[in-house]
C-alpha cells in the first residue's frame, strides 16, 4: 500500500494476499526465518516512520466524535510510535516474507516478527472498554446505501484501468458504515451541503440524505501549484501523473 489511506485499521481478511516483507541481507535472516513457514499467523512489530509527534488525547476512526487516551487507542501517534499487527503467512522464500492483509504502507520498518500462538494470543473473552459501546451502536446501525453517479463511476473506472489506482472499495466500506463528518475519517461537511472525503491524493464529493450517500464525484486532491512540482514539502507528490491526466480530462475537478 503506497497511502496511509490504503491502509485498513485493523485488517482481518486472512485470505488476501497484500504485502511482502524483505529482510536485509548480510544478517543470517534466513537461518532466523527457519521454522516460521509452519505458523498461519505472525505478528508484525514496525516503526510509524511517518510520525513525528505525539498527543497524549486522540480521536478514534470509530464511534461518535470523542476524544480518547492515546494508551486506551491504536492510534500512530505514540510517544513511541511502534504499531503492532497480526497477519496471516502465506510463504517465505529466502528472506523474503510474502503475508496477507496488514496495515503497515510501503516502506515501512518491520523492528520485529514472532510467531502468532492461539493459546497464547487469543483471549474472545477479555473486556474491551470504550469500546464496547462502539462496537454495540455500530452493530446496530443500518449500512447506508451507496448511489454512484455517471460522473463518478466513469472517474472511478477510467482511475483503475488507467493508472491502476483502486481506492474506492475502501471508501465505499468507510462510507457505507458510517458518513457523518470525522476529522480522522476525513469527512467534512462543505457549506454548500456537500461532504468531502479525503482518500489519499484523492477527493471524493457526496451528500447524504437518510440512509443514502450519493457519490456525485471525484477530484483531485493536491492543487495545480502543487502539481507543477515533483515534491510538495519535501515530499514525493502521490499520483502526480495521474492527478494531472485527471484534471486534463475533467478540469472541474482541480483542487
Amino acid at each position: 500500500m503506497r497511502l496511509k489511506f490504503d491502509a485498513p485499521h485493523q485488517p482481518s481478511d486472512p485470505d488476501a494476499q497484500e504485502g511482502e516483507i524483505e529482510l536485509v541481507g548480510g544478517n543470517s535472516f534466513e537461518a532466523a526465518l527457519e521454522d516460521l513457514s509452519g505458523f498461519d499467523m505472525i505478528w508484525l512489530i514496525w516503526w510509524f516512520d511517518k510520525n513525528k509527534s505525539w498527543n497524549p488525547k486522540v480521536l478514534p476512526p470509530r464511534g461518535a466524535p470523542q476524544k480518547r487516551g492515546v494508551f486506551a487507542t491504536r492510534s500512530p501517534h505514540r510517544p513511541n510510535p511502534i504499531g503492532i499487527t497480526a497477519v496471516a503467512l502465506k510463504a517465505i522464500k529466502g528472506r523474503t516474507l510474502f503475508i496477507g492483509s496488514c496495515d503497515p504502507v510501503d516502506g515501512t520498518p518491520i523492528l520485529d516478527i514472532k510467531p502468532y500462538i492461539p493459546r497464547i494470543d487469543s483471549f474472545p473473552d477479555a473486556h474491551i472498554g470504550w469500546l464496547a459501546d462502539v462496537e454495540s451502536a455500530l452493530s446496530e446501525l443500518p449500512l447506508y446505501q451507496i448511489s454512484i453517479s455517471e460522473e463518478a463511476t466513469s472517474q472511478i473506472d477510467w482511475l483503475a484501468h488507467e493508472h491502476k489506482i483502486s481506492f474506492f472499495d475502501r471508501a465505499r466500506g468507510l462510507l457505507s458504515r458510517d458518513p457523518r463528518p470525522h476529522r480522522t475519517r476525513r469527512i467534512v461537511l462543505l457549506p454548500n451541503g456537500e461532504s468531502r472525503m479525503s482518500c489519499g491524493a484523492w477527493r471524493i464529493f457526496f451528500t447524504l440524505e437518510g440512509q443514502t450517500v450519493s457519490i456525485s464525484r471525484v477530484a483531485a486532491g493536491y492543487p495545480l501549484r502543487s502539481l507543477s512540482a515533483e515534491t510538495c514539502e519535501g515530499r514525493p507528490v502521490p499520483d502526480r501523473m495521474a492527478q494531472l491526466a485527471f484534471i486534463e480530462k475533467w478540469p472541474r475537478a482541480a483542487s
